[in-house]
C-alpha cells in the first residue's frame, strides 16, 4: 500500500465508532477482501493499519490490496457475529475462511404418535413432537444404522400407501419372510407389541443401551416363566444383537452427552478442521473441512469457522462444543449457540483425562487429512511440471480448459467445456454449448463456433494456461486457427486415442499395457507425442478429457429427453418460437413440416431460403440417424 493511501485510510479510521460491529476491507474495484467483527471497531481496524500490522504475518498481504474500509455498527458482538456470517456468504471475501460444505446432514425421525411408527431419513430437524436422531454424516452410515435397527427391532419400512395396499391384500410382503418386519399391515402383531419395539428403538438410538438391555432381560424372564419359550428365545436373540452392536460403537465417555469435538491442524496458510460428532456418549460420525491461503490467526479462524458451521439452517447444536483452544469472541459465540439451541451450550477446551484423549483423536484425524491433502497437491504439482516439460509449454499449466463436441447421429450438436485448477475440477468454470450455426455432424465447424464464442468473452472470462481439444490434428488445427483469429497467444494441444491399421481389418484402438494408447498432438509438430502410459502428466490429461466427454454426453442425454418430451422443431438451430408457430400454422402439422420441400418451406411467412435448407438438413440428419440404428435386413 502506498503512503498516501495508508494515510487516507488511517484518517478514516480515526472517525470510526468505538462500539461493536462489522468491518469490510475493499479494493479499488469495490470488491470485499475481508469481513471481520469487533467489540471496538476503531481499535480493531487501526490494528490492521499500524506499521507491521497486528503481528500476524499474512495480514499485510490483505491490507496491501485494500483502498477502503466500511463498517456496520451492531448492538452487540453477538449481532456482529451473525452479520459477519451473512456478509461472508454474500461477498465470498478471498481473505476470509469460508465454509463451503453447508449441506444438511441426514438424520432419523420416529413419531410415536403415528399408528405404526417407522424410522424415516430426514434432512431437517423440526420441533413437531417427533424424536430425531443423528446427524449421520453420509447416506452410507445412515443405511447401515437402519439396517442394524431392523435386525434388532423389525419395524415397518414401507410408506403409508404401500402399507395400506398390503393391508387391503391381506398378506405380508417379503420383508416379513426375511424377519425384517412383523407385518402390522396384516395384523400379525398387536399395537402393544409394536409399541414395545418402538420404545426399544428410541432407547437404542438415544444410547441408553443399559436401560434397553434391562428391559429386554425382564421381558425374557417373564416369557420364560410363563412358558412362552419362542418369545423368550426371540428376546434373547434381540439382546445379543444389541450387545454386539454396542460393542462396535466407540465409547468416549461415561456421560451420555451430545457434543461436537473440533480437531485442528495447520501448516502456514493451510488449515484442516476435523469434527467428531458424539451423540449420547458415542462417536457416530466425523467430517473434515479444508481451507487454503488463510491469513487469520488460529483463534479468529476457528471463531469464524464455528460461526459459519452452526449458522447452517437446521444443523443441530449439541450440549457441548470442545475445541483445542478458545476461539475469538468466545462469549458471544456461546451466547448465540445457546439461543440457537434453546438451552445452555458449553464451550470447553479439555486439558486432561478422557476429554483430552478424544480431542487428540480429532486432532490426529485433522493432521492426517492435512498431510494427505498437501501430499496430493505436491503430486499434482509434479504432474503439472512434468506436463510443461514434456509438451514444451510456456508456463506451468495450473489452469486448464478442455473442449469436447458431441452429436446424436449428426443432429443435436452440443459441446462442453470443463476447467481444472491445480489439477482439481473447477465447477464454476464449466460451460455447455448448444451449437446453433454450424451444421451438426461437422465437428470442425462445431468446434470453431464454440471456440469463437468462448474467445469473444476474454474480458469477463480470463483464458487458461493450456487449452485442450478432444481430437486429433484436425481439431487442434481448428483451435489454433481460432486463437490466431482472436489475436490470442495460448498453448493448445489435442488428445486422441491412437489407432493402428491392420491388413484386412478396420482401424482399432491400440493398447499399451492394457490401457488405451493416447496421442498428444502439438502445433508445428507432424507426429503426435506418446507419453508413457503410467506418467502422471498423461493420467491428468486423460482425467480432464474424460470429464469433458462426460459433461458433453450428460448434456446430450438431456437434449435427447427433450426431443421426446417436446416438439422436435425446438431443436432446429436458428428457428425460434415465432417461426415455429408460423410453420405449424401454415403447414398444419409437424408431419407436414417434415415432408415439405425446401420451396414449400420457404413460402411460409418469415422462413427464408437459408432457413428452409436448415430445416431440411435437420430432418434428413434425423432420418439418417434413425436408419443407422435399425438392424440390417436379412
Amino acid at each position: 500500500m502506498n503512503t498516501d493511501l495508508a494515510s487516507a485510510l488511517l484518517a478514516r479510521v480515526e472517525g470510526l465508532p468505538t462500539g461493536a460491529g462489522v468491518y469490510l476491507f475493499k479494493n479499488a474495484r469495490g470488491r470485499v477482501l475481508y469481513a471481520g467483527k469487533a467489540q471496538n471497531l476503531r481499535n480493531r481496524v487501526r490494528s490492521y493499519l499500524r506499521a507491521g500490522g497486528d503481528g500476524r504475518p499474512r495480514i499485510p498481504q490483505m491490507v496491501a490490496h485494500a483502498t477502503d474500509v466500511e463498517v456496520v455498527v451492531t448492538p452487540s458482538v453477538k449481532a456482529a457475529l451473525l452479520l459477519e456470517n451473512e456478509l461472508i456468504k454474500r461477498h465470498k471475501p478471498p481473505f476470509n475462511v469460508r465454509l463451503r460444505d453447508d449441506k444438511q446432514y441426514l438424520g432419523l425421525r420416529i413419531d410415536p404418535r403415528e399408528p405404526w411408527p417407522r424410522p424415516t431419513p430426514v434432512r431437517r430437524f423440526r420441533e413437531d413432537g417427533a424424536s430425531y436422531f443423528g446427524p449421520y454424516t453420509s447416506s452410507l452410515s445412515l443405511r447401515d444404522a437402519i439396517s442394524n435397527l431392523r435386525r434388532i427391532f423389525p419395524l415397518r419400512s414401507c410408506s403409508d400407501p404401500v402399507f395400506r395396499d398390503y393391508a387391503r391384500r391381506g398378506r405380508p410382503c417379503i420383508e416379513y419372510e426375511m424377519k425384517r418386519c412383523l407385518a402390522p399391515c396384516c395384523g400379525l402383531v398387536d399395537a402393544a407389541g409394536y409399541a414395545q419395539l418402538v420404545e426399544g428403538t428410541v432407547l437404542f438410538l438415544r444410547g441408553r443401551s443399559d436401560d434397553l438391555l434391562n428391559e429386554l432381560t425382564a421381558s425374557m424372564q417373564r416369557a420364560a416363566a410363563e412358558e412362552r419359550y419362542e418369545d423368550a428365545a426371540r428376546l434373547r436373540d434381540r439382546m445379543a444383537a444389541v450387545e454386539r452392536t454396542v460393542e462396535r460403537q466407540t465409547i468416549v465417555g461415561e456421560r451420555a452427552v451430545d457434543r461436537d469435538v473440533f480437531g485442528w491442524a495447520r501448516r502456514g496458510g493451510e488449515v484442516e478442521i476435523a469434527v467428531l460428532h458424539v451423540r449420547a456418549g458415542r462417536v457416530i460420525g466425523h467430517t473434515a473441512h479444508a481451507f487454503s491461503e488463510i491469513v487469520l490467526d488460529d483463534a479468529e479462524t476457528l471463531g469464524s469457522f464455528l460461526g459459519q458451521f452452526y449458522a447452517v439452517p437446521d444443523r443441530p447444536v449439541p450440549a457441548e462444543v470442545w475445541t483445542a483452544f478458545e476461539p475469538a469472541d468466545a462469549d458471544a459465540l456461546v451466547e448465540w449457540l445457546g439461543e440457537r439451541a434453546g438451552r445452555r451450550v458449553a464451550l470447553r477446551v479439555p486439558q486432561r483425562g478422557p476429554g483430552r484423549e478424544l480431542l487428540a483423536m480429532a486432532e490426529a484425524n485433522a493432521t492426517l487429512r492435512l498431510g494427505q491433502r498437501l501430499d496430493a497437491r505436491e503430486s499434482v504439482e509434479a504432474a503439472l511440471v512434468e506436463l510443461q516439460a514434456e509438451l514444451g509449454l510456456a508456463r506451468i499449466p495450473r489452469r486448464i480448459e478442455c473442449y469436447d463436441v458431441s452429436t446424436l447421429g449428426g443432429t443435436l450438436a452440443v459441446a462442453s467445456r470443463v476447467a481444472f485448477e491445480a489439477g482439481q475440477p473447477d465447477k464454476d468454470g464449466y460451460r455447455r454449448y448448444r451449437v446453433r450455426e454450424a451444421v451438426a455432424g461437422d465437428d470442425f465447424a462445431c468446434l470453431r463456433e464454440v471456440l469463437g464464442r468462448r474467445l469473444a468473452k476474454i474480458e469477463s472470462d480470463p483464458l487458461p494456461d493450456l487449452l485442450i481439444v478432444d481430437g486429433g490434428k484436425g481439431q487442434l488445427g481448428v483451435a489454433v486457427a481460432a486463437l490466431h483469429d482472436a489475436g490470442v497467444t495460448l498453448d493448445a494441444i489435442g488428445l486422441s486415442k491412437e489407432r493402428a491399421q491392420e491388413e484386412g481389418a478396420a482401424k482399432r484402438v491400440r493398447r499399451s499395457g492394457g490401457l488405451k494408447a493416447e496421442q498428444v498432438h502439438l502445433p508445428q509438430r507432424k507426429d503426435p507425442l506418446l507419453l508413457p502410459p503410467r506418467s502422471a502428466a498423461l493420467l491428468l490429461l486423460q482425467r480432464i478429457r474424460d470429464e469433458a466427454h462426460r459433461f458433453a454426453i450428460e448434456y446430450q442425454r438431456s437434449l435427447r429427453q427433450r426431443v421426446h418430451l417436446t416438439s422436435i422443431l425446438e431443436e432446429i438451430p436458428g428457428i425460434g418460437p415465432t417461426r415455429r408457430r408460423a410453420l405449424l400454422r401454415e403447414l398444419g402439422s409437424l408431419r407436414a413440416v417434415r415432408e415439405a420441400t425446401p420451396e414449400r418451406l420457404a413460402s411460409v411467412t418469415g422462413i427464408s431460403s437459408a432457413d428452409a435448407e436448415r430445416i431440411r438438413r435437420f430432418f434428413a440428419s434425423l432420418e439418417a440417424s434413425r436408419d443407422a440404428a435399425l438392424p440390417a435386413s436379412a
